[in-house]
């Protein structure tokens, strides 16, 4: 039987969207051997550009690199074209393009090659950011609204809120991110590996979009606990609080020996679409401290498996409850429920694949 070819445009293969594409090539690769998968991405961050891919993710997943810049430029007519050309060459049944620049792209490249399903999810949409100017975010709008509208496709809302929002534009599914619950247990350790402070993480890019300053701040307000940034990024040099130690990139077994040492896991950032490091570190029963936004509210059960606070001083009174560690333990057990109620990628990637198997039984009805 001839297989599926299933082409995944990333606009960028780093953080979340790299946890996300990895389990889903492994998923895809166990669970259903009718599909071919291909993942086409923008090798430009520098967490990407340091790993093996083709170890890093299932075997038999075929890569293609293509330019795509994060802002609007001249060069996305190049980027354009490249699509068009890939989408020509590999003839693909189902396109699924992963973050609004790709998203974009990828929806004009479909005009021109129509034989294939075509799905996309934002992963935090752009006009969320708070980096840019209003004026920008409603331009980031209406081109969402716009190509939503005359180019079509189905958005895939990878958590409630985004979901809502998608909602409003267009037409929309619901698959949340999930983590492997079976694989991710298997990596927690029942004891803390580390000293009798308390400490508190995050795992990330260390960019505008995951609020360093933020986390900065909280650090310096709380000299007698330890902070720990999983991870690297351009703006390193925000973090200059002495209690601060930052990894650098590290490899996944290494994030989760340190991950195993937080009594407390924070997410600073500014928007997500939904997150997945939060996810694994409720897996791993740690409490989840996160900004009041897109994504983290879909994610943490305020009062329940951790707390929602808007600014430091929040952040504050919070990180002041969790000192006691017997509410630290209850939240963390909480919050791995949770997880394993919501947030199994084996249970929502079934979802997917079910979308994907339906759309094109649809058609086969249609012939």
């Amino acid at each position: 039987m001839q297989k599926i070819k299933v082409l995944h445009v990333v606009e960028s293969l780093g953080g979340g969207v790299f946890t996300y594409i990895k389990d889903l090539t492994f998923f895809f690769r166990k669970h259903n051997t009718l599909f071919d998968t291909t993942v086409a991405y923008c090798n430009k961050r520098p967490e990407v550009s340091n790993l093996n891919l083709k170890k890093e993710l299932s075997n038999g997943v075929s890569l293609i690199e293509v330019d795509i810049n994060k802002e609007i430029s001249l060069r996305d007519f190049k980027s354009l074209y490249d699509i068009i050309k890939i989408y020509y060459s590999l003839q693909p049944d189902i396109i699924h393009l992963h973050s609004s620049k790709a998203g974009v792209l990828g929806k004009f490249a479909s005009l021109f090659y129509r034989k294939a399903k075509v799905f996309y999810t934002p992963h935090g949409y752009s006009f969320l950011r708070k980096d840019i100017m209003s004026t920008k975010n409603n331009l980031f709008y209406y081109i969402e609204k716009y190509t939503t509208k005359f180019l079509g496709g189905t958005t895939i809302a990878c958590g409630d809120s985004e979901y809502d929002l998608a909602k409003e534009l267009g037409k929309a599914l619901l698959v949340r991110n999930g983590i492997n619950v079976p694989y991710i247990l298997n990596k927690h350790k029942s004891e803390k590996l580390c000293n009798n402070r308390i400490v508190i993480g995050t795992i990330g890019r260390i960019a505008h979009v995951k609020n360093p300053d933020l986390f900065n701040k909280i650090a310096l307000n709380n000299p007698d606990l330890d902070f720990l940034w999983i991870g690297d990024g351009d703006s390193k040099e925000i973090l200059n609080a002495p209690n601060i130690h930052v990894t650098g990139w590290l490899n996944r077994e290494k994030i989760f020996e340190h991950l195993n040492k937080l009594d407390i896991y924070i997410q600073t950032s500014l928007r997500e679409g939904l997150p997945i490091a939060p996810l694994e570190a409720m897996i791993f029963q740690k409490p989840v401290l996160a900004t009041n936004t897109f994504g983290n509210k879909d994610v943490v059960t305020h009062e329940k498996t951790g707390f929602l606070f808007t600014n430091e001083n929040d952040a504050q009174k919070y990180i002041n409850i969790l000192k006691d560690l017997k509410i630290c333990k209850k939240m963390g057990k909480a919050g791995m429920e949770r997880c394993m109620e919501y947030f199994d990628l084996n249970k929502n990637f079934i979802s997917l694949l079910n979308i994907y198997l339906d759309c094109l039984h649809k058609d086969i009805r249609k012939d």
